[in-house]
């Protein structure tokens, strides 16, 4: 065991399985165990629990109570590079030997025209509405799906055979970045695949990239922020380029806007006026202490790191919270449908508003959402959530998956994961099968591929 001026504890999932373990000293604060997590699955944030408590990045690792053991819970959260749930109207999902399963809508759910390359090595799929991208353990990436949409990246084939560390997309491009910081973007150009008019500003340095519909924000080493693709989307930042300089620590983006928050709390929005690019309404509530922006299509909620929550954008799908005084303190996840939100609380409690259609309303599951929730995921129009005891309670538009009964046997126990597209779930279960459900032909009816998924699977994109 560790001496007292260190600590030994263990980071596990879920399902059991050990993400990190080791010694650290007690005077350093619980930043360090975000980042041994993150490591584990880059471009996913999570939270870390001791016990029934949150831990906090900012918590001094030597206040934390050892009485409740070695043990840190990570719940795995929606992916920081998607904060908006996909667009996708298929699945992908990569098995512990690093091969590729898929299916749903044929553009990209259909991957046999490259089935030979996705047998192994895959560590990581991006998608976008119409075509996927697939980076492997060799740093090559390999593309099917819509050819427009990305599906076809022959015209940056050569950038693509190595070094590749991780893509990103918007509705209808991506957006790779290589292991020297440089940036290597394809699709629809208007949307952010030609990225030559910037092309000096990507050639080293980029750490993060965030897309919306139709642009994509890049964060630099240096703290500034890189915008491109469509003017109106957020493409073009020059109206806040001075803001966007220095200290850039995260983007979000709903449909047509982006919010970055800074490394003093602050943030910085832009974009299209109607869907939360201008924050003037609250900007008093954005000059400090904010920690997290999930943004849906139209509005944006940010967390502060008092657990209050501030909304902006369009006032009847989130931007303005008919519940705020539930939003006061102890939010520790918001979650965004296509028209609402569901923020997550310290006790396990869950709070929703927006569009009642897009699960805005969740009275109908309100005595399964009192306690014990560790995870909420959102697609268009409805949310499931995960609880402690590896159920799942889902609401919103039953066609899109928030009604469940079709699986609900399944859904009982022992799920670890939940993702989503935009109109169907896909959660993976302890033994590393997945459960789906939702619209059948966006991947909702998964039976095509069935003996692919009753066990190995360790992600779903």
């Amino acid at each position: 065991m560790a001496s007292s001026s260190e600590i030994y504890f263990e980071l596990v999932e879920l399902s059991g399985r050990i993400v990190a373990k080791g010694t650290w000293s007690a005077t350093l604060l619980a930043n360090r165990l975000y980042q041994c997590a993150h490591l584990a699955k880059p471009g996913h944030r999570c939270r870390l629990l001791h016990g029934s408590r949150e831990i906090k990045p900012i918590t001094p690792l030597a206040a934390l109570d050892l009485s409740l053991g070695i043990c840190i819970q990570v719940v795995w959260l929606f992916s920081c590079a998607a904060a908006r749930h996909s667009q996708s109207q298929a699945f992908a999902a990569i098995k512990a030997d690093g091969s590729v399963v898929t299916w749903g809508d044929a553009r990209g759910g259909d991957s046999s025209a490259i089935a030979p390359l996705l047998t192994e090595g895959v560590v990581q799929v991006c998608l976008n509405i119409r075509a996927f991208a697939a980076v492997k353990a060799d740093g090559s990436v390999v593309t099917w799906g819509d050819a427009v949409c990305g599906g076809d990246s022959s015209s940056v084939a050569p950038l693509l055979m190595e070094g590749v560390v991780q893509v990103f997309s918007n509705n209808q491009a991506f957006a790779a970045i290589k292991v020297d910081g440089s940036l290597v973007t394809w699709g629809v150009a208007t949307c952010g695949g030609d990225s030559s008019a910037l092309a000096p500003l990507l050639t080293e340095g980029i750490v993060q990239v965030c897309g919306n519909m139709r642009a994509f924000v890049a964060i630099k080493a240096d703290g500034s922020a890189v915008t491109w693709g469509g003017s109106g989307s957020g493409g073009d930042s020059s109206a806040v380029a001075p803001l966007l300089t220095e200290g850039i620590v995260q983007v979000c983006g709903s449909s047509t806007a982006f919010a970055a928050i800074k490394a003093d709390g602050s943030v910085v929005t832009w974009g299209d006026a109607g869907c939360g690019g201008n924050s003037s309404a609250v900007a008093t509530l954005l000059t400090d202490g904010v920690v997290q922006v999930c943004g849906n299509a139209m509005a944006f909620a940010a967390i502060k790191a008092d657990g209050s929550v501030v909304t902006w954008g369009h006032a009847g799908c989130g931007g303005d919270s008919s519940v705020a005084p539930r939003l006061m303190e102890s939010v520790v996840q918001v979650c965004g449908s296509r028209m609402a939100f569901a923020a997550l609380k310290a006790d396990g409690s869950v709070v929703t508003w927006g569009q009642a259609g897009c699960g805005g309303d969740s009275s109908a599951v309100a005595s399964l959402l009192t306690q014990g929730v560790v995870q909420i995921c959102g697609n268009a129009m409805s949310f499931a959530a995960i609880k402690s005891d590896g159920s799942v309670v889902t609401w919103g538009d039953a066609g899109f998956g928030g009604n469940s009964s079709a699986v609900t046997p399944l859904l009982t126990q022992g799920v670890i994961q939940v993702y989503s597209n935009i109109q169907a779930f896909a959660a993976i279960k302890a033994d590393g099968s997945v459960v789906t459900w939702g619209s059948a032909s966006c991947g909702g009816d998964s039976s095509a591929v069935a003996q692919l998924l009753t066990e190995g699977i360790v992600q779903v994109f």
